[in-house]
């Protein structure tokens, strides 16, 4: 029983509490739903990196759908390869803060005069 106990004292440490709040907007097209390139604001700072989505946030249908200037809204912990999220809502480009308001209007107006030549 004392060997049990040390087994289960000696697993995996997880982050306690809500994870930070973080902000990004999808710069590229993702081509593996699980890992997606993203301008992240979070602490103060704003840099592109990856978001790494679990299982159950991959499985949601409006993950599935997720494309280039999507503005999101996650909890997630900072890692080596990018934002563990834990938690997700994609929001209006009008709710992300000010430091990423520029990089979403940047991204709808390309995104615009790429598909306006497609529509002649």
């Amino acid at each position: 029983m004392i060997l049990a106990l040390l087994l289960f004292a000696a697993g995996p440490v997880l982050p306690l509490g809500d994870p930070p709040l973080i902000f990004a907007v999808v710069t590229k097209v993702p081509r593996d739903r699980t890992k997606v390139p993203a301008r992240v604001f979070a602490g103060g700072d704003v840099v592109d990196s990856m978001l790494i989505a679990p299982e159950e946030i991959v499985g949601n249908s409006i993950w599935r759908t997720l494309e280039i200037c999507h503005s999101i809204r996650a909890g997630g912990w900072k890692t080596a390869e990018g934002y563990r999220l834990v938690t997700v809502r994609v929001i209006d480009s009008s709710q992300l803060p000010m430091e990423l308001q520029g990089v979403a209007g940047d991204c709808l107006i390309r995104k615009a005069l790429e598909i306006a030549p497609m529509a002649d």
